[in-house]
């Protein structure tokens, strides 16, 4: 049960929330969290020491919605656990199958994705987790903008007709996105400005992941 942001919030900084709870591994939880969050933060410090062109509003604007963006998707792969099949996953993806816009997607739901759900439960809990490490970090976040892209278009388009949600609110999270995407939002403070800047280990030279890297970032 909510209570106030402020109250939530640190409930969910200790790991007091339902969602912890539930998981099995609360504390690794927190400590994961807290790890991300510090590391995000060093890694925006050490980008607006090292270049005065990061050093704008706009940067900063960037790096602050991309990382509470992060957070966000950190948040929502916790009830996702315990793996492999979370009650609340379970309950969601049949009101999937009752309640998304098309019948083929209704379809797909029922005869794929619920007798699969023991496969497909941990493949979007590590799913949302990498886009909450991705976007806290600044790393590859445009192709993992635009995979994040996709995963909404799904809860969009799946729970279109649900009594209990808004679709907008599934329409201004792509938006969101989309504006990381364009925008390229992991190099503002971002690890993907210390790599285009400062390219080290395998993101430096020539070889196959640091010209993938290159191409997709």
């Amino acid at each position: 049960m909510r209570t106030n942001p402020f109250y939530d919030t640190l409930l969910f900084l200790i790991g007091q929330t339902p969602d912890h709870d539930g998981s099995g591994v609360r504390y690794l939880l927190v400590a994961l969290f807290w790890a991300l969050a510090i590391a995000g933060l060093v890694i925006a410090k050490r980008n607006w020491d090292a270049d005065p062109a990061q050093r704008t509003t706009t940067h900063l604007a960037n790096w602050f919605m991309r990382t509470f963006i992060g957070y966000m998707w950190f948040q929502g792969s916790l009830w996702k656990l315990p793996l492999p099949i979370s009650g609340g996953f379970k309950y969601w993806t049949e009101e999937i199958s009752n309640y998304a816009a098309f019948g083929l997607h209704r379809s797909l739901v029922t005869t794929v994705y619920l007798p699969l759900i023991g496969l497909i439960n941990p493949i979007v809990f590590f799913t949302e987790l990498s886009l909450g490490v991705a976007f806290i970090l600044g790393f590859l976040v445009r192709p993992m903008a635009a995979l994040g892209i996709l995963f909404v278009v799904h809860l969009w388009l799946g729970l279109y007709q649900h009594p209990h949600e808004w679709p907008w609110q599934y329409v201004f999270l792509m938006f969101t996105q989309a504006m990381f995407l364009v925008h390229n939002a992991g190099r503002s403070l971002g690890l993907d400005a210390t790599l285009t800047r400062e390219p080290f280990g395998p993101f430096a030279g020539n070889g196959k992941i640091a010209a993938a890297y290159r191409r997709f970032s």
